[in-house]
């Protein structure tokens, strides 16, 4: 039987695509704003297609969960370094917002790996009920995330301009997303939040099952 060739499984070439559309989005992005934006909202909009393809093909690797969790992480961070420069009134929050989103989902990844799960949308489901709602319906999870991206990708192009207006002498197109977008960003980050916390207790209390063994 001829071996299987993880790193060319459908999903994980998703992947590949994803990372070389952000680095695309992040070489354009000081230079031309537009080509930046839809570059990294093409490669945020493919993560809702590499877990599809892996469910239909059967593809599901360990590899491709990792590729998947760190495209996200980095590609976020990157954009928020640039926000933090743009923005450097606020540079603390959007320090504290890669930081939250790194550490939480780390943690979170490492206290499901070492519990038995195989990704860190691996969730028990006696677990943490928001936690659940969030990795169990794919609808929560997409409107949490694209409203994520959507909220940080329109700063960015708010420093550019308003947008098309939707209505001649009203807001322009960027800021209504940025408006509809704001209460996603922020629940996103409460997510967050939970995550690191979950995950803390979670590892503690391995800790402690695992002295008690020692005893």
């Amino acid at each position: 039987m001829t071996e299987e060739n993880i790193f060319l499984f459908v999903p994980n070439l998703i992947g590949y695509a994803r990372i070389i559309f952000a680095f695309i989005a992040f070489y354009f992005m000081p230079t031309s704003h537009l080509i930046a934006s839809f570059f990294y909202l093409l490669s945020g909009f493919l993560d809702a297609f590499d877990g599809h393809a892996a469910r239909v093909l059967n593809q599901g690797t360990r590899f491709g969960a990792m590729l998947d969790m760190l495209t996200d992480r980095c590609a976020t961070m990157c954009l928020l370094v640039n926000l933090a420069m743009l923005y450097p009134e606020s540079a603390l929050l959007f320090q504290l917002s890669m930081s939250l989103d790194v550490a939480s989902h780390w943690l979170h990844l490492h206290s499901t790996v070492v519990k038995g799960g195989e990704s860190h949308k691996s969730i028990d489901l006696s677990g943490n009920r928001i936690l659940r709602l969030y990795y169990s319906s794919r609808t929560v999870l997409f409107i949490m995330c694209a409203g994520n991206e959507l909220f940080y990708c329109m700063l960015y192009l708010l420093c550019f301009g308003e947008g098309p207006e939707i209505l001649p002498g009203t807001v322009g197109l960027y800021r209504l997303i940025l408006w509809v977008s704001t209460p996603i960003a922020m629940t996103k980050s409460l997510i967050s939040l939970v995550h690191l916390i979950s995950a803390s207790c979670n590892m503690a209390a391995l800790d402690v099952a695992e002295r008690a063994k020692r005893k």
